[in-house]
């Protein structure tokens, strides 16, 4: 029969197996580890069927990236079970291409980790067979009361699963959401290191996929993440099981409030610590796309007005160089992105200009005709103001040049995630985002759900090249997650995603989305408050203009 690889016909055997069809082609790419089937992420070992078109994944595609990681995470528990099986296990963070996990039950030792670690290697060089088996409902509530873990305990909590599904591997079973290599052989490099009171698992980054780089502090970022964790275990609200028994009690509200009561506190006191700082004239907010930096500025600016503060907004896209002047991409197209997109000289003088209380004409960028102009807008400091400029360079200091460190005020922002579906299977940030963007996206452009997915990559690249380099360089971060959010966009996001198909490319991300999402109880959006972060993205801000 045939296939379609590369847009090329290619001739196979009946029911061959994506692993035999393409055997040369995996041996020699070893990065290699799983495969697009009709626009739908499979493992290697599909039988292919006649027409099936196919693309071979590695782990610098995304899907395969993540494979690869969610094979490492299934071989580290796999580990532990067989050397400390009282040991109760929690995958926590991820961090930058590592994954930071804890023991429920005691603090690792060197000794400890050193030995998780060989038997690890081991497990890897047997290349031992993982297999997706299905448990039918009754017996996989038999099996859970068994454990004591809450494993795969969220697919039976998701009314529309009749059966729960677990990866078994030489007597080994645990539940993962996603695609899993076919067999341990496939998770090449890995490394595993004490870290503070728990230790991290680490990985090739899609960047450089043959070798593990050095690690990288991130002790704010870290910082952030745990102290918003350690709220929410104290409130006992740290996977979907929990969240979604307070829904179904009725106890949606209290959640609500609580999760918007901290998103007060921790704004009111980023405004105390600007207006404890006389010198800093200049706040520079930065941070991924749908952080809700929007709302995040204009709540800000409320708390600062309390402190005896006026902010004044300065907007980075006015000053934008003339079309003809803005750097092309590596693919020749013009790069917005760049920090060269921007006119830095004018920006600056212009900067200048105001911290020594004169007055400056506004520049207005016409981006129909590609220039700047000049409307008659004027602006002016007074010195109870303070300038808050928002934009993707505004953490490096090179877009800032001219202005002393001790008059910036710097602050990234980024919707970080504390909640996960299990102790194995966390919620990814990067997720949180797309969810909120694609809801936003459709309530106030008009795009459909697959022009959002299919901007998404470069959207993200842009972010990694811009953004993230500079994070840890914030006098303070803010976490902009609720708690509850996904709860709230669950039926806006499953509406949107519903409508990609399977001829679609996007249809495999889509999906997985859909699934992720239909684990969430609803939670009634009527009871969300009018200044809340979230409805810059449903829609119903009291900020809107």
């Amino acid at each position: 029969m045939k296939i379609v690889y590369k847009n090329m016909e290619v001739d196979i055997n009946e029911n061959e197996r994506v692993i035999d069809a393409f055997k040369e082609k995996i041996q020699e790419d070893n990065n290699i580890i799983a495969c697009m089937v009709n626009n739908e992420v499979k493992n290697l070992n599909y039988k292919l069927q006649n027409n099936d078109n196919i693309e071979l994944l590695d782990i610098t595609n995304r899907d395969g990236a993540r494979i690869y990681t969610r094979g490492l995470l299934f071989i580290m528990s796999m580990a532990f079970k067989q050397l400390y099986p009282e040991i109760l296990l929690t995958v926590n963070y991820q961090l930058k291409s590592s994954m930071i996990c804890e023991l429920k039950n005691t603090i690792p030792t060197e000794e400890m980790i050193e030995n998780v670690r060989k038997k690890m290697q081991e497990i890897i060089d047997a290349n031992l067979k993982i297999e997706k088996r299905e448990l039918p409902r009754e017996k996989a509530i038999e099996f859970l009361k068994k454990e004591y873990t809450t494993i795969g305990k969220a697919q039976l909590e998701n009314k529309e699963k009749d059966e729960m599904s677990l990866y078994f591997c030489e007597g080994y079973y645990n539940y993962f959401f996603g695609v899993m290599p076919i067999s341990t052989g496939f998770i090449k490099l890995f490394d595993i290191m004490k870290y503070s009171n728990g230790f991290l698992i680490r990985y090739p980054s899609k960047k450089e996929p043959n070798k593990i780089m050095p690690y990288e502090e991130t002790k704010k970022l870290l910082r952030t993440l745990e102290e918003y964790d350690d709220i929410y275990k104290a409130l006992g609200v740290c996977n979907i099981d929990q969240i979604n028994k307070i829904i179904r009690e009725g106890k949606a509200k209290e959640l609500i409030l609580i999760s918007e009561a901290l998103h007060e506190k921790k704004i009111s006191q980023i405004a105390d610590q600007v207006a404890k700082n006389k010198e800093k004239r200049i706040i520079l907010i930065a941070g991924p796309s749908s952080s809700g930096k929007t709302t995040f500025a204009k709540r800000l600016g409320i708390q600062l007005r309390l402190n005896g503060i006026k902010p004044k907004t300065i907007s980075v896209d006015n000053y934008f160089v003339e079309r003809e002047e803005t750097p092309l991409d590596e693919n020749g197209k013009l790069d917005f992105e760049a920090l060269e997109a921007v006119d830095l000289k004018l920006l600056n003088d212009d900067l200048c200009k105001l911290l020594k209380g004169e007055e400056i004409k506004m520049p207005t960028f016409n981006f129909k005709t590609g220039h700047k102009e000049y409307l008659g807008n004027t602006m002016k400091l007074e010195e109870d103001e303070v300038l808050v400029m928002e934009g993707i360079h505004c953490l490096n200091d090179n877009l800032t040049p001219s202005i002393p460190t001790s008059q910036k005020f710097k602050i990234y922002i980024s919707a970080l995630t504390v909640l996960n579906i299990d102790y194995y299977n966390r919620i990814s940030t990067t997720d949180t985002r797309i969810i909120r963007r694609t809801v936003r996206d459709n309530q106030f452009r008009g795009y459909n759900a697959k022009k959002t997915l299919s901007a998404w990559n470069s959207i993200t690249a842009g972010e990694v090249k811009n953004i993230f380099p500079y994070q840890e360089d914030a006098d303070v971060m803010f976490n902009t997650s609720l708690i509850y959010e996904i709860n709230a966009l669950r039926n806006y996001a499953i509406s949107l995603f519903e409508q990609i198909t399977q001829e679609d490319e996007e249809y495999s991300e889509a999906k997985r989305l859909c699934k992720f999402l239909k684990y969430f109880e609803q939670i009634d959006t009527e009871d969300i408050p009018k200044n809340s972060l979230l409805q810059e993205f449903l829609g119903n801000s009291i900020f809107e203009e």
